[in-house]
Formats: structure tokens, C-alpha cells, sequence
């Protein structure tokens, strides 16, 4: 008798489980769906740059005027962790670029933003101002020092892509 009540229940289990598929099918045979959409969604980070520029004790750098196709995808202000700024952004073909301030120690602070790049001893002239050139096996970046912060433009994008982010960076 304990078989017989045995192979019932797997026989509901096995019909049990070829129901939730039969309507798991239909369901995303008949939901809309979009394969070919962009995960990645746009942030809006106009607040956070007025807290950051009202909180922070050097000017918070942000782009303005960047050309269309630059999406910004994060941003953070912390107070706690050196003063902070970071704003991350897609180019227009899909490569990572970020903009990071901060009062830390410069040294370990480029190191951590840049993912380990090294100083080149090159320099770069970009909008009028001298940034430090340095690179990565995994992140590029342009690094200047002033007014008691740190500004680095890093990312995955290519030197043109940081250097254009580096122009288009106004502090009010």
C-alpha cells in the first residue's frame, strides 16, 4: 500500500511541475519582452551634485555641455569616506568613464579609483589645464591635484573619451 501512495505522489510532483511550465511558457511567449533593450538606466544626479557642491570643501566637479550619447548611470557624495564625489558614465559607444574627487591621500585614493594605474610621468593639456597621465591594466586615467582635493577621470573608454570628459568638467 506505502508504494502504491508512493508513485501517486510522484505522479502529482511530475504533473505538478509540467503544469508550472506549461505556464511558464505561456507567459513568456505572450509577454512582451525585449532582448535588445538597454539594462543600463540613466540616472538623474542634479541633486546630488547640489549636496555634494553645497557639502564638500573643494569645488565638485561635473560635466557640462558633454555631446549627445554620454549617459550617466551613478553617483554617490560621501561625506565620511574622504569627501567623495564619484559620477560614472557610459560614452557613446558603450565604455565606462567616471568622474572622482576626493580630500583621501592622493596615492591610494588614484589607486583605488583607477584600478591600480601607475603614473606614465607624462602630462596632458586638456581645456587649458595640465592633467597627469596615467595607466592600467584595466582603467586609464587623468589626474590633477588642487584647491586641497583630488580629480581623476577614469575608465575603461579610450584617452580621447577621458580626455572629452575632462574638458567638460565646470565646478559651479
Amino acid at each position: 500500500m506505502a508504494s502504491k501512495q508512493g508513485k501517486q505522489t510522484v505522479r502529482d510532483m511530475i504533473l505538478s511541475l509540467l503544469a508550472i511550465a506549461a505556464v511558464a511558457g505561456v507567459v513568456y511567449i505572450f509577454i512582451p519582452h525585449d532582448d535588445k533593450a538597454d539594462p543600463v538606466k540613466a540616472v538623474d544626479y542634479r541633486v546630488e551634485l547640489l549636496t555634494a557642491r553645497r557639502a564638500a570643501p573643494y569645488p565638485v566637479a561635473a560635466p557640462s555641455g558633454l555631446p549627445e550619447g554620454w549617459k550617466p548611470t551613478s553617483v554617490t557624495y560621501e561625506r565620511d569616506k574622504g569627501n567623495s564625489w564619484h559620477l560614472g558614465f557610459l560614452d557613446p559607444d558603450g565604455k565606462y568613464v567616471a568622474v572622482e574627487q576626493s580630500t583621501a591621500p592622493a596615492k591610494s585614493y588614484i589607486d583605488q579609483v583607477s584600478q591600480e594605474a601607475q603614473d606614465t610621468g607624462r602630462t596632458q593639456e586638456v581645456a587649458g589645464r595640465t592633467w597627469q597621465r596615467w595607466e592600467g591594466p584595466k582603467y586609464d586615467a587623468l589626474v590633477r591635484e588642487e584647491k586641497g582635493a583630488t580629480t581623476v577621470v577614469t575608465g575603461s573608454a579610450p584617452a580621447e573619451r577621458l580626455a572629452e570628459m575632462a574638458a567638460a568638467l565646470k565646478t559651479s
